[in-house]
């Protein structure tokens, strides 16, 4: 994993976003906080297990699902499976050396308002 500081990089409204291998980071003094790095960790470990583009592929027909469902694109975005897994876990440091495989696939029913 590389951490990268690039304001511009970043979308309005997030502050962070994991492109394999890489975090990238709206701001500077988040590369010491570890639960926000725990979450991108997160992601890229999802954009692993399926081989990139079809993480990609996956998070924007489930946001496009979501949004439909929804009707609000911030609500579409926190339950996306992949957003839910990260928020979920973020805090746990050590949730990355006992997660399963696909473990993403536990969130896409829940529901998260």
């Amino acid at each position: 994993m590389f951490l990268i500081v690039a304001k511009y990089l970043i979308p309005k409204g997030y502050r962070g976003m994991a492109v394999f291998p890489f975090v990238i980071l709206k701001y500077d003094f988040d590369k010491d906080n570890p639960v926000f790095v725990n979450h991108e960790k997160i992601h890229l470990r999802q954009q692993l297990e399926l081989l990139f583009v079809p993480f990609y592929i996956f998070y924007l027909l489930e946001y496009t699902i979501r949004l439909i469902q929804y009707k609000n694109k911030d609500l579409a975005y926190r339950n996306i499976s992949f957003e839910r897994e990260a928020y979920t876990n973020e805090a746990d440091l050590d949730y990355l050396k006992k997660r399963s495989f696909f473990r993403f696939l536990n969130y896409i029913t829940l529901k998260q308002k």
